[in-house]
């Protein structure tokens, strides 16, 4: 069996022009344009990619892009009294704090001083609380890209087992209740499960979301299962070559060896371009819901849980 290729460049391409059309009809229906705040404290190399990347496909989608960037010794009071500005100012309808965030800043903290309404990365408390309740709020970006790409697979994912590894807050927690929510039954595996191969072989759907390079290989996964690998790791691929100062080259690899599990499975993420290109098309599918929850307008259909 050769698995069907999942592409997440497709998929985030055609939601990005969802939420461009979403945005036009809101400046012309209404005069109102989305906008996006993000916040970079300090230089972090992996973060500024990111942030331009966000910022770009922002603007490209018609919204309106702030960046605020921080230098990495900011007092912990500066970056509270900026989220505070944000919050109450009524042209921006999502604020992104990009993570991770310099060791003196309290995360939680910063975090959770996010207008929920305009918490778009899903992290506040009241948002956590509420997606586990079962109630209206933001939902994390990254597991809410992977939801819409086994909905776009499998239609409908009512009654398949589901087995999420990893319990992080970020992806492993609410994963795990976006797929309950669809009637899924949902398994949450970790490093600390008794016999993960075979729990995860019983799985229809298997998302992994460890950042432990290839640990998943093809004889955990049942055949026909559709596999989402969340992981980006970066690996040495001395069969590349060399660098300029001798050390090997790399490659980015998954969660999963993708090798062996595309041999088994009957769908999967490739790693480039399966889960990370959706997280920032939900990031901007985000903004246009808060948007509209903030205007007291209809949410664009397709674009939230």
């Amino acid at each position: 069996m050769t698995a069907e290729i999942i592409d997440g460049k497709a998929l985030a391409a055609t939601v990005r022009e969802k939420v461009a059309g979403q945005v036009a009809r809101l400046k012309e229906n209404h005069q109102i344009t989305p906008g996006l705040a993000v916040v970079l404290v300090g230089e972090d190399p992996a973060s500024q990619v990111y942030v331009r990347s966000k910022g770009k496909q922002t603007v490209e989608t018609g919204m309106n892009s702030y960046e605020h960037k921080l230098e990495a010794d900011t007092p912990e009071a500066d970056l509270l009294a900026l989220i505070d500005t944000l919050n109450n100012d009524p042209e921006v309808h999502g604020i992104l704090v990009q993570l991770p965030l310099p060791g003196h800043l309290d995360e939680d903290l910063v975090i959770n001083s996010i207008s929920p309404e305009k918490d778009v990365d899903g992290f506040h408390v009241s948002n956590v609380g509420r997606l586990g309740t079962g109630q209206k709020s933001m939902v994390p970006c990254t597991p809410l890209g992977c939801l819409m790409m086994l909905r776009e697979h499998h239609g409908r994912l009512s009654g398949m087992d589901a087995v999420v590894i990893g319990r992080s807050n970020i992806v492993g927690k609410p994963m795990a209740q976006l797929l309950l929510g669809d009637s899924c039954t949902v398994t949450i595996a970790h490093s600390r499960t008794r016999d993960l191969p075979g729990t995860v072989r019983r799985a229809d759907i298997v998302v992994a979301a460890v950042g432990r390079p290839q640990m998943v290989p093809g004889d955990w996964i049942k055949p026909g299962a559709t596999v989402i690998d969340v992981g980006i790791n970066r690996i040495a691929a001395p069969e590349r070559g060399v660098n300029e100062d001798g050390s090997p080259k790399s490659r980015l690899v998954g969660d999963v060896d993708f090798e062996s599990a595309a041999a088994v499975a009957g769908a999967i993420t490739p790693v480039p371009g399966g889960v990370g290109p959706m997280t920032i098309a939900c990031l901007l599918a985000n903004t246009v819901t808060a948007c509209c929850r903030a205007n007291g307008l209809d949410e664009p259909e397709g674009l939230t849980a």
